[in-house]
């Protein structure tokens, strides 16, 4: 298992998906703008986390991505497989094929162990932590959809003059 800073984007962004979508689906724009991440980047990583049904989207205004499962049942693990992909061969150990053979073990135990703690850890958790240590989850607006209703238009003295025609009107209303 390889750790990236693909990876760490991953879990991130899963962390605010979870924080944010009982407001409703989460935008990847938003994601982006709060964390300083590409939006573009982004795209690709849902694209992964989404075949592989850790998040699913919805289309549409006000539309975006939302776990597919429950928080307790995805692990950190399950995002970094998602993102990083798995049975890649590692190529951190360089060198002739002597030094790879005697380092291998060490390098095959080390990502098994990575593995397992990561398996260990869900986002639930981390989610937790997150509120635990000050995160609020700020209350978002919902989607404007549907027909809306124009504003009450008031005294014409109260708004401000938008043309040469008013603004002559004005005067003439005046004296």
């Amino acid at each position: 298992m390889r750790l990236t800073t693909k990876g760490r984007f991953a879990v991130t962004a899963m962390i605010d998906v979870a924080m944010y979508q009982p407001g409703g689906p989460v935008a990847l724009a938003g994601i982006a703008q709060r964390h300083q991440i590409s939006l573009s980047y982004l795209e690709q990583m849902f694209s992964k986390l989404r075949r592989d049904g850790l998040v699913a989207s919805t289309r549409g205004p006000g539309g975006g991505y939302a776990l597919a499962r429950a928080a307790e049942s995805i692990t950190v693990a399950d995002i970094v497989s998602a993102v990083e992909g798995r049975d890649k061969p590692d190529a951190s150990c360089t060198g002739t094929p002597a030094v790879r053979e005697m380092t291998q073990e060490l390098w095959d135990s080390l990502s098994l162990r990575m593995f397992d703690y990561l398996q260990s850890v869900s986002l639930h958790s981390l989610v937790v932590e997150q509120l635990a240590n000050g995160k609020s989850m700020p209350l978002r607006k919902p989607a404007r959809r549907g027909v809306f209703k124009r504003p009450a238009q008031g005294n014409s003295g109260d708004l401000a003059v938008n043309s040469i025609f008013a603004l002559g009107k004005s005067f003439f209303a005046k004296a």
